[in-house]
């Protein structure tokens, strides 16, 4: 929840100012009640999910939260979180980092000055720009079918026949394959999880920060997917690359892969050259092997989820989904489609209930009131015989 300012001559919300272009890297400098001043536009959901799990007070934003192009999802999670937005911020280069401002009537004070202004944002604001933004969705569309086809044609040995994709050491084929990445409900996911995790025991791919999220469920990722040519990327913690079997590091073509971090944890790395994302190179990784099925958790599996992932993702998420199509399964259906196996508990309780209800039943007609009748002197008669009953 935001934090307001308890100065009754100064109304408002304070806090310390966090200033970074890009959200991402942000991200670990944020900390509770901070104000983030940010320059994305089109904000997407992850991000704003991990500014909320940061609890920031505020985003203010130098572009605005929407562009009308596509309905970018992000906004309206923070809008609902309580998080305060202010986009379309002029006189952001006057704000320092790490000082103390003060927000009120859509104006940045530093000191009691103003400094910065802009536009303030709410849900009402956001519902009337989403529908907006979604009679844009045509034009979005045209340029994703164009995308898709230059994709395909630089991809089409990756995508079509596998060429570039590595041989794990990890066993994948005939088994089922759980692919985890980096987005805000994994945990809750994992935990509807928890029985086909148990029984199936299927092989753990953890992308990027998909893999610290698995650690944290209490299990080991087998195989863990990192982008190495993104400075931004969630990268995962050195224990969750040592204790892989398995890593893979996807480099933009062309660019010269950085694994001196890796070399320095004497991590052993599988090197896929291409322009898919990340996540993308998982599931084809998963598919090549023969998977017997792909379950996705934080994956995208909506066209709204597709493009609020960017749009430069798009096409590289359709074309990996076609490609994955029959294997891969969405970790919201699958305790819809998989309630786990029957345990010999389950017998045993079932067999008693019947048994109990069989019982019930005979004792209802005459020959069974005899029966009971009988089976109630004989038990008197023995504890009477023992001394415990008079």
């Amino acid at each position: 929840m935001p934090v307001r300012n308890r100065s009754s001559a100064l109304p408002g919300l304070t806090g310390t100012v966090r200033v970074e272009r890009r959200p991402r890297v942000l991200l670990p400098r944020l900390r509770p009640g901070d104000v983030a001043v940010i320059d994305q536009l089109d904000l997407d959901r992850a991000t704003a999910q991990a500014l909320v799990d940061a609890r920031v007070s505020a985003v203010l934003n130098v572009s605005p939260f929407l562009s009308g192009r596509y309905p970018a999802l992000g906004p309206t999670v923070l809008a609902e979180a309580g998080v305060l937005l202010v986009d379309r911020l002029e006189g952001a280069e006057r704000i320092s980092d790490g000082t103390r401002v003060r927000l009120h009537d859509e104006v940045v004070y530093v000191g009691g000055e103003p400094v910065a202004m802009g536009r303030g944002v709410d849900l009402s604001v956001l519902e009337s720009e989403m529908g907006a933004a979604r009679s844009g969705l045509g034009a979005q569309m045209q340029s994703f079918t164009h995308n898709s086809v230059e994709l395909l044609r630089r991809e089409e040995g990756l995508l079509i026949h596998g060429e570039g994709l590595p041989r794990l050491g990890t066993r994948l084929g005939g088994r089922p394959v759980v692919v985890v990445v980096g987005e805000h409900d994994q945990r809750a996911r994992l935990k509807q999880l928890k029985p086909f995790l148990k029984e199936r025991r299927p092989v753990l791919v953890g992308v990027d920060g998909g893999a610290d999220a698995l650690r944290r469920a209490g299990h080991r990722p087998d195989v863990v997917v990192v982008g190495g040519g993104r400075g931004d990327a969630e990268l995962p913690s050195a224990a969750a690359l040592r204790a892989a079997h398995d890593v893979v590091v996807r480099v933009d073509r062309g660019e010269r892969l950085p694994v001196d971090q890796l070399e320095r944890l004497g991590v052993r790395y599988h090197r896929v050259e291409t322009s898919l994302a990340t996540e993308d190179v998982a599931l084809l990784v998963a598919d090549a092997g023969e998977a017997s099925v792909i379950v996705g958790v934080g994956t995208h599996a909506t066209l709204d989820d597709l493009l609020d992932r960017q749009r430069t993702g798009l096409a590289s998420a359709y074309l990996t989904r076609l490609r994955s199509g029959q294997r891969l399964v969405d970790a919201a259906a699958v305790p819809t489609l998989y309630s786990g196996r029957v345990r010999p508990r389950h017998v045993l309780l079932t067999l008693l209930v019947c048994v109990v209800a069989l019982a019930a039943a005979i004792a209802t007609t005459p020959v069974g009131q005899e029966w009971v009748t009988s089976l109630v002197d004989g038990a008197r008669s023995v504890l009477a015989e023992q001394g415990w009953l008079p």
